[in-house]
């Protein structure tokens, strides 16, 4: 059964130019919300011209790799890629304040502490008295209802997100793979991701060669 969702609408919606490190650059029409059920201030961010099947990845917030450029994890590149292949295909990048998969960023930094003795990345959220990935995307549906979208392709290799917004009553009518960005630090992260949140990351890697690492991110 899915469950009634409340109602959020749209609160300001206004154009914002972005440009990248790599010298990409788009203008995107940056959506605000009323009436999300967690309070926090998640954005929508319609790239291109949104299509009746758009394309959409929800990305959830991760301080240190999409500003800082943080070698940990793979959340910058997947942020640069998703505008850009969002920008041509017409649709949405759901931007969600989740912090290290939802347990925040202090944890999420004591979390990379704990990975530095040995611990994969779920084993140091479970360590910090978390669940291996706490993330909601409730908020996502939310968000896409007050846009009026009830089915999308969803640009992602994780399957709960596809599972969840499925049951929130959000059609997935197809799954579109991200590439896989892998670097000597985030090796072992990677490989965690597939074996424990069974993230598909079979697409093609955009550097190769390398030998895992324990460093891993949130």
């Amino acid at each position: 059964m899915i469950p009634a969702l409340p109602e959020a609408v749209i609160r300001t919606q206004v154009p914002v130019p972005l440009r990248f490190p790599d010298g990409y650059a788009t203008t995107v029409l940056v959506t605000t919300f009323r009436g999300l059920v967690d309070g926090r201030e998640h954005l929508a961010l319609a790239c291109g011209s949104p299509t009746a099947l758009p394309l959409v990845r929800p990305h959830s917030e991760c301080l240190t790799g999409d500003v800082f450029g943080s070698q940990r994890c793979d959340c910058g590149p997947q942020l640069r890629e998703a505008v850009e292949r969002i920008t041509l295909a017409g649709g949405y990048l759901l931007y969600l304040r989740q912090e290290g998969r939802g347990i925040g960023l202090y944890d999420k930094l004591d979390a990379y502490a704990l990975q530095d003795t040995g611990l994969d990345t779920y084993e140091a959220n479970v360590a910090l008295g978390h669940a291996p990935d706490e993330r909601d995307y409730t908020v996502a549906a939310q968000m896409l209802r007050a846009l009026g979208v009830s089915t999308l392709a969803l640009l992602s290799n994780n399957p709960d997100k596809a599972a969840q917004l499925e049951q929130l009553g959000v059609t997935v009518a197809a799954r579109v793979p991200t590439a896989v960005h892998l670097s000597d630090a985030n090796a072992s992260y990677l490989s965690t991701k597939a074996r424990n949140g069974h993230h598909g990351l079979a697409s093609n890697h955009r550097s190769g060669g390398v030998s895992p690492s324990r460093a891993e991110a949130g």
